[in-house]
């Protein structure tokens, strides 16, 4: 651990794609993963943010699933209100090669944000993000061990319920 230093705002940029995916496996879906780093981002930037070691990723994605977890519980104290839409329009996707990939994709991402949270916040670590254990057991401070453990029992899960099986 080193002094502390003020986190770099210039520096965010080389961290959107990360937390893009990270955020994507939290909620399982792209327009809230979009919503959820943009409001990560602006919690962060609103006010100076001091950090004891080098590692920005870390920190942001700790405030990344902060933030995730405050906007939930936000959204569970709300009443939910939602009109049946009057006509449903299908818009072709022409940017789409293979829908069946995407299809995939978004099975996936809602089978990674429906596992228990120390599970999913290991796989989204790892297979998501990127990151390697080292850095992800640094970031969710844990031991490299139960990183490989939790890894392990998330991928096993998410294997089931995409062939599914019951959990």
């Amino acid at each position: 651990m080193g002094a502390e230093r003020q986190l770099d705002p210039e520096g965010l940029g080389d961290h959107v794609d990360r937390l893009y995916r990270a955020a994507r496996s939290l909620t399982g879906s792209r327009e809230e993963a979009e919503d959820l780093v943009q409001e990560t981002f602006a919690r962060v930037l609103k006010k100076p943010r001091l950090l004891r070691s080098d590692d920005d990723l870390g920190y942001l994605l700790r405030v990344l699933r902060n933030t995730f977890i405050s906007m939930r519980r936000t959204a569970a104290r709300r009443p939910q209100v939602t009109a049946p839409p009057e006509v449903l329009e299908f818009v072709e996707d022409r940017a789409a090669t293979q829908p069946h990939s995407r299809m995939e994709m978004a099975e996936l991402y809602a089978a990674i944000a429906e596992l228990p949270p120390d599970f999913r916040d290991a796989v989204m670590a790892i297979d998501v993000v990127g990151l390697s254990y080292r850095e992800a057991a640094r970031a969710l401070h844990v031991r490299e061990a139960t990183i490989t453990t939790r890894l392990h029992r998330g991928r096993q899960r998410i294997a089931r319920q995409l062939a599914g099986e019951e959990t």
